[in-house]
């Protein structure tokens, strides 16, 4: 298989569709920052070329593609906080994102592609879940695009508020720097407490001294 196409998509159409939406999140394994969904409804005869998994492509053909869609697509993102990730746990919060980012789209859709093997349960329309599909759906793809793009690019606005953690490269993801930074310059405001590096940091009582 060369990458996602559109088949998803056209079964959904056969059945009646006229407006389907491929949703993808993107953060669930930073240790900060939000967790991002973006939802896009594709126009069947008007799909650019290389579409793909966001981890695939390269940064400069992701911002490419982004703004394509976000000129030509009904598109929306949208984004959970770090307080709501602690507060609800990432999977519940992952799940609100992309009901957003659905909710967020101009027209409503008749059926929803999701990337993973859940469904999000307040999500009130008819979905599929697809497991790998933003490497299977143009649609899926194209959504982990644009989340991922926007993604890093609230990471990198944040790496200039909080320097040392190497967020504009590392995204927030458990990296050997960004753990090594965590230990000397301590949790910030951005950490997800409920992450267990976070947390550990934040339990250690202080050593005593001799």
């Amino acid at each position: 298989m060369n990458g996602p196409d559109f088949s998803f998509e056209a079964a959904a159409i056969a059945q009646g569709a006229t407006h389907v939406a491929g949703v993808d999140e993107v953060g669930r394994g930073p240790l900060c920052g939000p967790v991002t969904a973006a939802a896009v409804i594709l126009d069947a005869a008007n799909i650019p070329d290389g579409l793909n998994d966001s981890k695939k492509l390269t940064a400069k053909k992701r911002e490419a593609l982004a703004a394509w869609l976000m000129e030509n697509c009904d598109w929306s993102v949208a984004h959970v906080s770090v307080e709501d990730i602690d507060r609800l746990n990432i999977y519940h919060a992952s799940h609100l994102a992309m009901c957003r980012a659905v909710a967020g789209l101009k027209q409503r859709p008749c059926h929803v592609l999701v990337d993973g093997n859940k469904l999000p349960k307040d999500l009130d329309l008819p979905a599929e879940a697809i497991v790998k599909g933003d490497a299977r759906s143009v649609t899926i793809a194209a959504a982990s695009i644009l989340a991922k793009v926007l993604r890093d690019r609230i990471m990198e606005d944040l790496a200039q508020q909080y320097p040392g953690y190497g967020w504009e490269v590392n995204a927030g993801y458990p990296t050997p720097a960004h753990k090594k930074a965590l230990i000397e310059l301590g949790v910030t405001p951005c950490h997800r407490r409920s992450f267990k590096p976070v947390h550990n940091i934040l339990c250690k009582s202080p050593v005593a001294s001799n």
